[in-house]
Order: structure tokens, then C-alpha cells, then sequence
């Protein structure tokens, strides 16, 4: 019965050492399971097609499509899959492209060892794992882009009570299924009131929300 409860972990990267290091780190975790791995980026899209994994851990650098173009191709595909961005470029431009692209976690690789454990734990709950040398480098981005639009603030009198209450818990770091169960609604409903608040605030991800809602005083 324990198998069920297993959060089940594909691995894609171009050096078979680190997919070692990384499996013989997992299987210390006895509610983490590894399912298989891929050496190439058209490896994961064929892997994809048949996918039995929870979690996917994608190498930013690999030959026959990068994990850039997977990305793109999932969402093409419209397959979505909780996916940890693992990188030895943690430029904030790069890790914001790929969040849009729909990546979840995204963990330098010189830290992976301490992190994947936890980003994979945090990513399987629905929540996004950001290392926190790499959110510093987002914030300041996100600060400098601020500065440089110019745009005067949106009061938070243009968001509704439901959206402000949303909004404070996705600062709070809560996943959209604990949002859903705390007012109340379908997780549907939480991700179009996410996406009103990404179109409304004119930011790109929760990190954006997150710097909203300090600056506003939400939370």
C-alpha cells in the first residue's frame, strides 16, 4: 500500500553522474520514488507521452532540445507536469521565462544536493520552490523593472474582496488546493481569480504578487 503514497520523480539531464547522484540521494527518502530518467530533451517529450510521474527534475542545458523548448512543447501539448528546473544560470530573466513557460521549482545546481529534496517535497504540495539566492536576483529584478515603467501603483481599491483574500493567501505561500479549501471554492476557481491578479497587478509570477502584497501592506 505504501507505493501509493509515493511522490514518483523523473529525472532529465545529459550527464548520467549527476542523474546517479541525484537517484542515490532520492532513494534515502522513503516517500520519494524514482521513475525513471531521460538523457536527452526529445527523451522527455517522448517520455511524456506516457508519463506516470509526479514530479519531473529538468536540466536547462541538454542536447536535442533544451529544456527551454520542452517547456515550450508541453504547453503546446497541454501537458502539465509538475516540473523542477535544475541550472547552473540562475539569471533572474531566465528563471522568469521559465516560469512563465510553467515551471514550478527552480534550484541552482550547486545546491542541489541541499535543495531537491525539499523543492520536490514543496513543488508535489503545489506550491513554487524558488532557492533563495535566486528569489534576492527576482525581487531586485522585479524592483528595477518597477522603477523603469514608471507606473503609478494600482490601488487595491480596483480588486475585489475575493481577489485581495486570494491574494494574501498566494503571499502566504498557499497552494491553490489549501486557498480552495479555505474559501471555500474549486481550485479552478483560485487559478482564474491567479490569473485576473497576474493581468490586474501586471506581474508574471508569485514572487510579483508576493512584492505587491508587502508593498500595499496585504499582508
Amino acid at each position: 500500500m505504501m507505493n501509493y503514497n509515493k511522490i514518483k520523480v523523473h529525472i532529465a539531464d545529459d550527464h548520467k553522474i549527476l542523474i546517479d547522484g541525484v537517484i542515490a540521494l532520492l532513494n534515502t527518502e522513503d516517500d520519494i520514488e524514482v521513475e525513471g530518467y531521460s538523457l536527452t530533451g526529445r527523451e522527455v517529450i517522448n517520455w511524456s507521452s506516457k508519463n506516470t510521474a509526479d514530479v519531473l527534475v529538468l536540466d536547462i542545458n541538454m542536447p536535442e532540445m533544451d529544456g527551454i523548448e520542452v517547456l515550450k512543447t508541453f504547453q503546446k501539448r497541454n501537458i502539465t507536469i509538475k516540473t523542477i528546473i535544475l541550472s547552473s544560470l540562475s539569471d533572474p530573466k531566465l528563471v522568469q521565462e521559465m516560469i512563465a513557460l510553467g515551471a514550478n521549482g527552480f534550484v541552482d545546481k550547486s545546491w542541489a544536493n541541499e535543495q531537491i529534496i525539499d523543492a520536490i517535497k514543496v513543488v508535489h504540495n503545489g506550491i513554487q520552490y524558488i532557492s533563495e539566492d535566486i528569489k534576492v536576483k527576482l525581487l531586485d529584478l522585479y524592483a528595477s523593472d518597477n522603477k523603469e515603467t514608471n507606473e503609478p501603483d494600482l490601488l487595491h481599491t480596483d480588486l475585489t474582496e475575493r481577489e485581495i483574500a486570494v491574494l494574501k493567501l498566494v503571499a502566504n505561500e498557499k497552494s491553490s488546493n489549501e486557498i480552495a479549501e479555505k474559501l471555500n471554492i474549486s481550485v479552478k476557481t483560485v487559478e482564474t481569480y491567479r490569473r485576473n491578479l497576474y493581468k490586474k497587478l501586471k506581474v508574471k509570477n508569485v514572487v510579483g504578487l508576493a512584492m505587491y502584497a508587502v508593498k500595499n501592506n496585504i499582508v
